[in-house]
């Protein structure tokens, strides 16, 4: 019974993240090419600094 509340519950988050995210994605070309050019440019940004964080200093 747990097991299938989890399930639930993840496919609930799941959705409620894809439309929310859809929805900014809209609004943000809506205010024009370069603010989605410049939104997505920051959201690589973020994940390229993250992924570094993650990996741990060089060597």
């Amino acid at each position: 019974m747990t097991a299938s509340r989890l399930s639930l519950f993840a496919f609930f988050l799941a959705l409620a993240t894809t439309l929310t995210s859809c929805d900014a994605i809209g609004s943000i070309f809506k205010a024009g090419a370069y603010t989605g050019i410049i939104a997505v440019f920051i959201v690589v940004a973020l994940l390229f600094f993250i992924v570094n964080k993650m990996r741990g200093p060089r060597s």
